[in-house]
């Protein structure tokens, strides 16, 4: 476990804080040759893509790890619902055992299902599917009564046809140095920017990652509640100011969720872990007296780990969107309903 941390933590430092290494490059070149050669089977007609028959909206990146999808993803569900539409949401399970397409259900492993899956089902208010086969989890949407699909992630995943694509900008940290896998973050070239419906900038874009021409819609995640662990109980988020937490975050970009403990002025002794990250119960136990605050993501996977009473939290983020920007998304995503 160690071991993979270091890797990991090497390959971001090369990924976010200097050129690409010389070493990996050749890599990353066949890398590029693959999802060429990928994409140009799919346009040809030699690997099927498959539509399941009602509006498909993806919400991905073009890299690895986070960006805010999942808080957008769910933005948008409620909002189609609130608009008398019935949307289910389709994804991998990345992180969990079965590969097989299946509904998720709130009480389901995430050893299982995946993480965000759990989350998703737990806050979406929607059917949540899964599957290594996104088209499949897809079909067992509509079975189940859905009227519009949305893909958390998936932008990479060819087999699944889709009639709108939104990609998801991480303004904090761009896309690196720009390479693509293992040299790099990103598992498509930047190019392929221009070729998506609609790009959402995450935040400020401190490294002029998207171009002005592509009109970005902007997006933040703000803080909306402070939940304990076990019972899910909230507590005012005004009891973080001054206090010095353990604070956990087992998610793509952790610095993010330490900044937003430090704007709401917590001091978090800084427990990083890397995406998807399964906890053991001795992670937890700090023997200080210190609360601990953690990702809602983490917290999915951490309530069976915690003692009744402990002084465990999590932290419910939401995103927004200026009112020009999130009409300009749901008209789209309206008018590709119309169309359909």
């Amino acid at each position: 476990m160690r071991d993979r941390r270091r890797l990991r933590a090497w390959l971001e430092q090369g990924w976010y804080g200097s050129r690409p290494s010389p070493l990996l490059q050749p890599l990353a070149w066949i890398y590029a040759a693959v999802v060429l050669l990928r994409r140009h089977a799919f346009s040809a007609g030699l690997f099927r893509a498959r539509h399941p028959g009602v509006p498909v909206v993806i919400v991905g990146n073009l890299g690895v790890g986070g960006t805010g999808k999942t808080p957008l993803v769910l933005w948008l569900a409620a909002q189609l619902s609130r608009r008398g539409l019935r949307p289910g949401i389709v994804l991998r399970g990345y992180g969990g055992s079965r590969r097989a397409a299946r509904l998720v259900q709130a009480d389901d492993s995430a050893e299982q299902v995946g993480d965000e899956a759990v989350l998703l089902a737990r806050r979406a208010g929607c059917p949540v599917a899964v599957g290594a086969d996104r088209f499949e989890a897809a079909a067992i949407l509509v079975q189940a009564g859905c009227g519009i699909v949305i893909a958390d992630d998936g932008l990479q995943h060819l087999a699944l046809k889709r009639d709108l694509s939104v990609v998801v900008v991480d303004g904090a940290r761009g896309f690196g140095n720009g390479a693509l896998l293992p040299a790099g973050p990103l598992r498509e070239p930047v190019s392929r920017l221009a070729e998506a419906d609609l790009v959402v900038l995450h935040g400020a874009d401190l490294h002029q990652a998207v171009p002005p021409a592509l009109q970005p819609l902007h997006m933040q995640l703000l803080p909306t509640a402070l939940r304990h662990l076990t019972d899910d109980r909230e507590e005012p988020q005004q009891s973080l100011q001054g206090a010095t937490v353990h604070a956990f975050a087992g998610i793509g970009h952790p610095q993010r969720f330490f900044a937003t403990l430090r704007a709401l002025g917590a001091a978090p002794v800084e427990h990083a872990r890397p995406d998807h990250h399964r906890y053991s119960a001795g992670e937890l136990r700090r023997g200080d007296g210190r609360r601990i605050v953690m990702t809602e993501k983490d917290a999915v996977k951490c309530r069976t780990l915690a003692a009744p009473g402990e002084d465990i939290y999590y932290l419910q983020v939401a995103a927004q969107l200026p009112e020009p920007d999130a009409a300009r998304l749901l008209d789209r995503v309206m008018a590709i309903c119309k169309g359909n």
